[in-house]
């Protein structure tokens, strides 16, 4: 029995590594996850597949799109992503209690606090090279934001936007636990998330951090408004807030997205069941840009719709975008029906997860950023143990 005990432990540490690694890196936490997937099978758990409906039906509509493209071969990578939503089960299966996934939480967090402290070194380092070469800040900036540990400026911002509304879900539902240290990744997580200036991000986290208080504090909404005012008096902050009314010409990318998301309704107008085939926005994109848009197109990258919602439709077909869909709704309407217990600060944290990931996958495609995806299904699953225990 000690033995057997002894294996679960050491696939639910595992785990645990897994979905925490994520922070630092893709390839470490998928070697985690490899290695906790034979560790669960070895020590022989019950499995536990959360949302296996939609899911299945996702994976199906992939498969159908990706063998009904042009090109096959070239949809491997979005099936190679599959292996990215085994950490789903592999939490379920290995969490077994709330004190298990409050140690991921609060492991995840401090990872998070070591990325937002090392993107603090290079806001400063951007700066100073910004006076150095006597260069307007904001465009010396905007081009290369801070990434923390992530490669991508709009990956790390994901990544705090998700870690910010943890933090202070568990601050705001569970106050008598470790309340100073919830306060300090709150800081850290809130500055880094304001110095990354990704807008979709920021939008994302002001929604979290509005539905939050409302389901906590609902007395101090009225200060919200008062702390976004006083953002706005920061000059960095109000010059990336006003550039989604009155962008600085092509810098910050409001005329690229909207020919992006003109070429996917094109796109969807043409292949509305099964989509172009994943991996085939980019090579075919040039040839369903409206005739009406003049060239050259604005500056930007034309690789995907920078929306999930368009970009599922486009390459796999409107019906597996439902599918998408239908994983969403059924993770919130699981969370959703949580009663007053000590799990719904980790529901209620989940759910303010959900409506920042959702609502700035309009301006992005931060689903299939295998960084973003990874970290949302980690707290998924959690949200799906506290329920269950």
């Amino acid at each position: 029995m000690s033995h057997a005990f002894s294996k679960e432990n050491w696939a639910r540490g595992l785990a645990i590594a897994a979905a925490v690694a994520i922070v630092f890196s893709i390839a470490a936490a998928q070697v985690l996850m490899g290695v906790a997937l034979v560790a669960t099978l070895v020590a022989r758990l019950p499995w536990r597949w959360p949302y296996h409906w939609p899911l299945a039906a996702f994976f199906t509509g992939t498969l159908v799109a990706v063998a009904l493209s042009p090109d096959p071969a070239g949809g491997w990578p979005q099936i190679k992503k599959f292996f990215v939503y085994l950490i789903l089960p592999l939490l379920a299966t290995t969490l077994v209690s709330l004190a298990h996934v409050r140690q991921l939480l609060y492991a995840a967090l401090a990872a998070g606090s070591l990325s937002a402290l090392w993107s603090f070194v290079q806001f400063g380092r951007r700066w100073f090279e910004a006076q150095a070469l006597h260069v307007d800040f904001y465009r010396h900036y905007v081009a290369q934001r801070t990434t923390g540990f992530m490669s991508h400026w709009q990956t790390f911002g994901g990544q705090m936007m998700m870690l910010f509304a943890i933090a202070l879900a568990l601050l705001l539902f569970a106050p008598e636990r470790h309340r100073r240290w919830l306060m300090t990744a709150l800081a850290l997580k809130s500055v880094a998330l304001l110095l990354n200036e990704t807008r979709g991000n920021w939008i994302g986290a002001a929604l979290a951090l509005v539905y939050l208080v409302v389901k906590a504090r609902p007395r101090l909404l009225w200060t919200l408004p008062l702390c976004f005012g006083a953002l706005l008096l920061v000059p960095p902050v109000r010059d990336r807030a006003t550039s989604v009314i009155w962008p600085h010409g092509e810098l910050d990318s409001n005329q690229h997205r909207i020919v992006t998301w003109r070429t996917g309704l094109q796109m969807v107008r043409a292949h509305p069941w099964f989509g172009l085939g994943p991996e085939q926005i980019q090579k075919q994109f040039q040839s369903y840009v409206p005739a009406d848009i003049p060239r050259p197109l604005p500056e930007g990258w034309y690789g995907h719709l920078h929306n999930n919602y368009l970009q599922y439709a486009a390459d796999r077909g409107i019906p597996t975008m439902l599918c998408l869909l239908w994983l969403l709704g059924a993770m919130l309407a699981d969370w959703w029906r949580t009663k007053p217990t000590e799990a719904r600060a980790i529901t209620e944290g989940a759910i303010a997860v959900w409506l920042g990931v959702v609502v700035s996958g309009f301006t992005e495609w931060n689903l299939a950023n295998t960084e973003i995806l990874h970290l949302f299904l980690v707290i998924a699953a959690c949200a799906s143990v506290a329920r269950r225990a």
